[in-house]
């Protein structure tokens, strides 16, 4: 599967809006800012790009659920299960 995104690129500084008493309580939790943003857009990022997969092979997968259930999956009739 292809990487995600390279995480070995440089670190670029961002400035950000957020709500203040998040940002208060984020900070006297002692909460790691660019850790956690990091993460939370991996996370996003990942389930973004799994959906626009999907979309972009919607006709290959319906084809191929047809044709199973026309033809049984490879196998089928090895099968012990």
């Amino acid at each position: 599967m292809a990487q995600l995104y390279n995480s070995a690129a440089p670190k670029k500084a961002a400035n950000l809006s957020i709500n203040s008493d998040l940002l208060r309580k984020t900070r006297e939790l002692k909460i790691n800012l660019s850790a956690t943003l990091e993460r939370a857009l991996k996370e996003e990022l990942s389930k973004r790009e799994a959906a626009q997969w999907v979309e972009e092979n919607c006709a290959a997968i319906r084809s191929y659920n047809d044709f199973v259930e026309q033809h049984g999956c490879f196998g089928d009739e090895f099968r012990e299960f």
